[in-house]
């Protein structure tokens, strides 16, 4: 019979470990051996499954036979798992058994506290500019009803918090237009040169205004990707009008298109637009977590310039859609570099 027990825990497609009557465990698959460790079979359970709640969990479940749930944490590949825990009775022929059987959950744990930030730093964005808005429309009721100064300089600050909730809410509606379809592979054809050559002649009045000179390196004949124009558009803008907010005057950005050829990352032929500038550069430290929503080099700054935090988290998933990859270069005092790699064909 143990070999059929044996067997059976086997062919469990998830870490399953049976313990017998006598509290040692009797067998386990190889899901098992790999969460748990090897040589699980005859040691007491105690021994071998050391949390406090899965043990007692699996004592309860030997004095009623009642199936239990809890949770189980462990560490892979360095980083921390959770895992849901059944616990139930099972009769074999030397006697009373239980049977646990572990559900990986860390994908649904993440998802959940994903939308909880996403919620707290929505909230936290839109409060600020919220706060100052009555705070002033407060102001304008009562001390400074009369003060035809102090009432322009109000509006003109209630009109850059309103400017700035309306640009997030803009944001927020367009991360989740792109996240809907992000499966969705485009395959309009669109040419490059064209398409940049439009966001720099857009982009001329902010860079004169903001002292940087923008420099286009790209072929003028067409050059065609499958791609949705108004999202590569959206990218492309959104780095080229990052880059000349944050380079400071006097700095230089330059666009090229490079390509088509073979591309590493993509095993097939692409074209590579990078958008490179003179400006201070930053830590790459914070290169990882660029693409995060909300996430910030200079919180301050970005804010002064109004900037929501939602811009390359954007830009990624728009890459993605497109099956491509982006690639982030900086150091300070050396400038910055974002490159978008495209597939050449859909």
């Amino acid at each position: 019979m143990r070999a059929e027990a044996g067997d059976l825990v086997a062919a469990i497609p998830l870490p399953a470990v049976l313990i017998q009557w006598d509290e040692r465990i009797a067998a386990t698959n190889i899901e098992a051996a790999t969460l748990l460790g090897d040589g699980l079979a005859g040691r007491h359970f105690i021994t071998a499954l050391r949390q406090p709640a899965l043990l007692d969990a699996i004592e309860g479940t030997f004095r009623d036979s009642a199936p239990r749930r809890t949770r189980y944490h462990a560490t892979e590949d360095r980083q921390n798992a959770s895992f849901d825990v059944s616990c139930r009775a099972v009769k074999l022929e030397s006697g009373a058994g239980v049977l646990l059987c572990f559900q990986d959950v860390t994908h649904l744990e993440q998802a959940g506290q994903m939308r909880r930030d996403f919620v707290a730093n929505v909230s936290h964005e839109l409060r600020t500019p919220l706060t100052a808005l009555l705070g002033f429309i407060e102001t304008l009721q009562g001390p400074a009803r009369e003060d035809a100064g102090a009432r322009d300089r109000f509006l003109t600050i209630m009109q850059t918090e309103a400017t700035r909730m309306e640009r997030l809410v803009g944001d927020l509606l367009s991360l989740s237009r792109v996240e809907a379809e992000e499966r969705v592979r485009p395959t309009e054809p669109v040419d490059l040169p064209g398409l940049l050559r439009s966001v720099l002649n857009g982009l001329a009045p902010l860079a004169a205004e903001a002292g940087v000179t923008l420099r286009p390196e790209f072929p003028e004949p067409r050059l065609e990707v499958p791609a949705d124009p108004d999202q590569l558009r959206q990218v492309v803008m959104n780095l080229v009008e990052n880059a000349v907010k944050y380079s400071g005057r006097g700095a230089s950005v330059t666009v090229r298109l490079s390509g088509p050829g073979y591309q590493p990352r993509l095993r097939v032929e692409g074209v590579e637009i990078a958008v490179t500038d003179t400006g201070p550069g930053f830590d790459p430290m914070h290169i990882p977590r660029l693409t995060e929503r909300f996430y910030r080099v200079d919180n301050h700054r970005s804010r002064e310039m109004g900037g929501t935090g939602l811009g390359l988290a954007i830009v990624k998933h728009i890459v993605n859609r497109h099956r491509g990859r982006l690639r982030i270069e900086s150091e300070p005092g050396r400038g910055s570099s974002f490159c978008v790699i495209l597939p050449l064909r859909a």
